[in-house]
Parts: structure tokens; C-alpha cells; sequence
């Protein structure tokens, strides 16, 4: 597991954790990895809440990570800045929305990096989304929102962007589905 917790952060973090008598460290995990959408999360680690998470050390710091999302936090870098208004502390962990592909990545894990590298840029200029429910017999299973629900393009968009990108960037697929209830076309771009 590869994190930086600077020295200051360090400290910052310590003092934090001092002044909560509940608290035994710091809790580090990813909401919604592997998604534009997803969100690191520093919160106060409790002897209730640390169940599924790995400790780690920094000097008297004690940092849990979840385990479910080390993958995610992979070169995170957790940094405190003492500003002119009392301090700012960043989380930029660079692979919690599009984690680097492995030789040991999941089929869902590959057809997600494509979905958020390559077909999430074409619908979000018009406010679509696309996201991966399932693969059933390898087939990518797609529900669509936005801009995309209900869209009058959606068939183009499905299978001229959307399966032609994930077909030639992901082998395995033998097709994509659309599983999304377009009756509602309240958002639709066309």
C-alpha cells in the first residue's frame, strides 16, 4: 500500500484524534471508487467502525484503510497546509476514479476504466452518464442517465459509442445491454 501522510498532516491529524476521546486514529477509505463521482474519505477511526480496514503507522498516528479500498488510494498523498486561514488538509489519491488497469484486473474493473475514460467523455457534454450494473455472460449490462435517459440518439449512442468502444477495448464482451427505463424523458438531451 502505497500513501504519503506528510509530516505536517502528521500532526494536524494527531492533534485532531487528541481532542477525540472516542477516537483511536483515522479512517481512510473511497466512496464510489472507480467513477467520476467517487469521494475519499477521512473520517475518525473508532474501535466500532474499523472492522474490514488494515492499520498502518505513521509515528503515533494510527490510519485504518478500508480494506476495500486500498486499490483506490494507491499513491494517495495526504498533505496539511498551516494558510493564512487556519489550515487546509488535501486527500488527492489520483487512482480513486479510474484506478490503473493490472494484469490481475476484474472484467467489471476494465469495462469500468473504458466506460469512465472514454465513453464517459462523449455523453457528458450533453449531461448523460453511462454505468456498468453487472456483466451477465459477458455482456455489459449499461444503465443510462442524464442527458442519456429517455434520449431519442440512445440506440446510436449505445451501440455506434458506447459497445464499438467497449468491444475493442475489452475482448472478453460478447455485447452491451441497456437495462434503463427511457419512458422517462424528462432530462433527455434529444
Amino acid at each position: 500500500m502505497n500513501i504519503t501522510i506528510t509530516d505536517p498532516a502528521v500532526e494536524y491529524l494527531i492533534n485532531l484524534i487528541t481532542a477525540n476521546a472516542e477516537a483511536i486514529g483515522v479512517k481512510l477509505g473511497v466512496a464510489r471508487p472507480g467513477t467520476p463521482k467517487a469521494e475519499t474519505l477521512l473520517t475518525y477511526a473508532k474501535k466500532d467502525n474499523v472492522e474490514g480496514c488494515t492499520q498502518r503507522n505513521w509515528e503515533m498516528l494510527c490510519v485504518y484503510v478500508e480494506d476495500d479500498s486500498v486499490k483506490w488510494l494507491e499513491e494517495a498523498i495526504i498533505d496539511y497546509d498551516e494558510g493564512k486561514f487556519g489550515g487546509n488538509l488535501t486527500i488527492k489519491a489520483p487512482n480513486s476514479k479510474m484506478p490503473k488497469l493490472t494484469d490481475d484486473s476484474t472484467l467489471d474493473e476494465r469495462v469500468n476504466y473504458y466506460l469512465w475514460n472514454d465513453v464517459y467523455p462523449m455523453v457528458a457534454p450533453h449531461g448523460g452518464e453511462v454505468s456498468l450494473v453487472e456483466i451477465d455472460n459477458n455482456v455489459a449490462v449499461l444503465k443510462f442517465g442524464g442527458g442519456c435517459q429517455g434520449c431519442a440518439q440512445v440506440d446510436v449512442t449505445l451501440y455506434e459509442g458506447v459497445q464499438k468502444v467497449l468491444l475493442d477495448s475489452v475482448p472478453e464482451l460478447k455485447g452491451v445491454r441497456d437495462v434503463t427505463d427511457h419512458s422517462d424523458t424528462t432530462n433527455a438531451f434529444y
